[in-house]
């Protein structure tokens, strides 16, 4: 019989509707419950592509044995992590204060006011690796609730306020205005040297995760400065990752990240955040360096979130599982790895043996049983066959059983795709992707903006009842204003206006930076605050990037101090961590190259607009600010455009920097200079 979850819309709940466990969702019915009962909470918290989540449910959620020790003795909550960032946020904290270590799925027990007192990953079935099972694991927690609650109390005491102490705000002494300097950027360079793979790229060793908001960093530190250190660690992991396993060599897109040092064997399940991020990462080394590696990479990506991450609503589904369904359980890597009897079967001899050489297909296997991941360490000579070879073998992998899709819609992950293929179709002439930008943005407004604020998910066109939190409306805000930027439609500024006027009311501390969750949002043990970047931009550092990108247009002093406080508080970790505050690095750039104001205009469909428009574009200045308008205005929506009439009547450009700006010019090669 279906559980309570039967009626959830997150993908990840409904994979447990069937369990034999009573679960229940994360709500004050469950606390209830356990408080009239007298018995802990059990609450476990993952996401629907996660390979080791798969694995626990089907050891132990599965168990009837299991269940009924649940049933009995716990209230048990499933949690979305994807869905519920705020909860995850708040339990991960307890997970590595106790354990030193966090990773999903999640397992905590708490008591029924929601105090964490056990917390750890994943159990086996049976005792193994030091760890007890999870039947075991279930009777000492039950043992030591009945027999010494209050020590179990008192933990609960304790480590509730080390949650809330972490969300406390740490400026480091930091004084309002001078939260970045030029030393610390460089600082920060060096600090990512010392740590840089010069063999493979990327940062440290096994396992390895795209530094996405890294690279975005030395992308833009070599734009300001020149530094070649900067571009040269850029390129080396970009290239890495694009030639090596973590990237679908076939279909396009990456994986979340690389077991190995090498970047040759991915955990296979495909993230749109990592893929939106990366799209606009490759795009930026393009548009600094024309390598043709980065383009095509550029192209293949925007391919796989319009082919294999679109929904039929417009938006883009959240991910694709680690695990390909293969009589009846999840095997990882089985749609994507070959053998090289495989490859000779689908490609003749010829062809087949050749692809295993070019692909590094070995009869010994990169990965497991004998098969092999893909990977293009070098690019042939005859490049017609390799795309004969790739289109035979992608059209073959379409018959094999294929990884579930996690299909709700995040509003933050869409805001980061929408900006980066909405950038990528402007740059590179590709109206197919800017249009895609546009659906998801049409569905962002249609389904998840409501006059409260901001949903975090939909699925099917429907809204979850998740409150959007800070990286959902910073994100968003930011690809609203990219959207106005490439499109000169006041709708988009103004509704990203709207969504950080929000940010600003709602989110802010006493101290200028930001919470996670609004400050009407659900009263949680603790009131989440995390200033570290991850595999995406922390809601504080995502702010400031939008924050400043409305105050260039606007000129708003409250927007930028805004931004100048949240980027200060970002970077209190950056001496320390310089990975783990890429993206407030990536913005302090911006905020000291900047602003770089350009405005354009002339008729819409002149074609000498539109060529100034790609010169603005190709300027790799951090700093940049793009309006466009007619003209004419005698309101423009934005001051950038106020007193910018077309000279001669012909398409203009106006360059300001700092209050002081260039004579206007008609001719791109001039803007050209000015931007350089």
């Amino acid at each position: 019989m279906p559980n309570r979850l039967r009626d959830a819309s997150s993908p990840y709940l409904q994979q447990h509707a069937d369990n034999p466990v009573d679960w229940q969702e994360w709500g004050p019915e469950a606390f209830e419950e356990a408080t009239r009962r007298q018995v802990p909470v059990f609450l476990s918290i993952g996401y629907a592509a996660c390979h080791w989540c798969h694995v626990m449910a089907h050891e132990s959620f599965e168990d009837p044995m299991i269940a009924e020790q649940l049933g009995r003795d716990f209230v048990s909550i499933k949690v979305d992590r994807e869905e519920r960032p705020d909860i995850d946020a708040v339990y991960m904290i307890a997970t590595q204060a106790l354990t030193g270590s966090g990773g999903w799925p999640m397992t905590c027990f708490l008591t029924p006011a929601g105090e964490p007192f056990y917390c750890g990953t994943y159990f086996p079935p049976a005792p193994r690796h030091g760890l007890p099972s999870f039947g075991q694991l279930l009777a000492a927690i039950t043992d030591a609730w009945r027999d010494r609650r209050e020590q179990v109390a008192g933990a609960a005491v304790e480590i509730t306020a080390r949650i809330a102490a972490a969300g406390a705000p740490s400026r480091d002494g930091r004084a309002e205005g001078s939260a970045v300097d030029q030393e610390q950027l460089a600082a920060a360079v060096r600090s990512l040297a010392g740590q840089y793979d010069s063999r493979s790229g990327g940062f440290g060793g096994a396992p390895k995760f795209p530094p996405s908001t890294v690279l975005e960093f030395l992308l833009r530190h070599h734009a300001r400065t020149g530094d070649l250190e900067a571009l040269a660690m850029t390129a080396g992991t970009l290239e890495a990752m694009a030639r090596g396993g973590i990237y679908d060599q076939l279909g396009g897109g990456f994986a979340r990240y690389s077991v190995d040092g090498g970047w040759v064997v991915p955990h296979f399940e495909k993230m749109l955040y990592d893929n939106a991020l990366l799209l606009r990462v490759y795009l930026h080394w393009w548009r600094s360096t024309g390598v043709p590696l980065a383009r095509r990479v550029v192209e293949a990506t925007a391919r796989f979130l319009v082919d294999e991450l679109r929904t039929a609503e417009g938006g883009f589904a959240s991910a694709l599982d680690a695990d390909t369904p293969v009589d009846g359980y999840g095997v990882e890597g089985a749609t994507y790895v070959w053998t090289r009897a495989e490859l000779v079967d689908v490609l003749g001899s010829d062809d087949g043996a050749w692809a295993a050489d070019v692909y590094e297909v070995t009869s010994g296997g990169t990965f497991e049983h004998g098969a092999s991941t893909l990977q293009l360490r070098s690019d042939p000579a005859d490049v017609a066959r390799l795309a004969r070879v790739r289109t035979v073998l992608l059209a073959a992998r379409t018959r094999r059983p294929q990884p579930a899709r996690d299909d709700k819609v995040v509003a933050a992950w869409n805001g980061l795709a929408i900006t980066a293929l909405a950038e990528a179709g402007a740059l590179l002439d590709e109206p197919g992707w800017t249009e895609a930008a546009l659906a998801a943005a049409d569905l962002l407004v249609a389904r998840h903006l409501h006059p409260g604020g901001l949903r975090r998910v939909s699925r099917d066109g429907v809204p979850g009842r998740a409150d959007g939190v800070l990286e959902d409306y910073a994100c968003v805000a930011e690809a609203f204003l990219t959207l106005f930027a490439l499109t000169g439609e006041s709708t988009w500024f103004d509704l990203g206006g709207s969504l950080l006027a929000d940010v600003l009311a709602r989110f802010t501390d006493a101290d200028g930076a930001f919470f996670d969750t609004a400050a009407d949002a659900e009263r949680l043990v603790a009131r989440p605050r995390d200033i570290a970047d991850g595999p995406t931009p922390a809601g504080q550092s995502a702010a400031a990037g939008a924050l400043l990108a409305y105050a260039a247009y606007t000129g708003s002093s409250e927007h930028r101090q805004a931004a100048e406080n949240a980027v200060g508080s970002a970077l209190t970790i950056a001496d320390r961590a310089p990975r783990a505050a890429g993206w407030g690095l990536a913005v302090a750039e911006a905020l000291l190259a900047g602003p770089v104001e350009v405005a354009l205009v002339g008729a819409a469909d002149d074609p000498a607009l539109d060529r100034l428009r790609r010169v603005a574009l190709a300027a790799a200045s951090p700093g940049l600010a793009l309006a466009v308008g007619s003209g004419g205005e005698t309101d423009p929506v934005v001051p950038l455009l106020a007193d910018r009439p077309m000279v001669d009547g012909r398409a203009t450009a106006y360059v300001c920097r700092g209050f002081v700006c260039d004579a206007p010019t008609t001719d791109p090669a001039v803007l050209e200079r000015l931007l350089g």
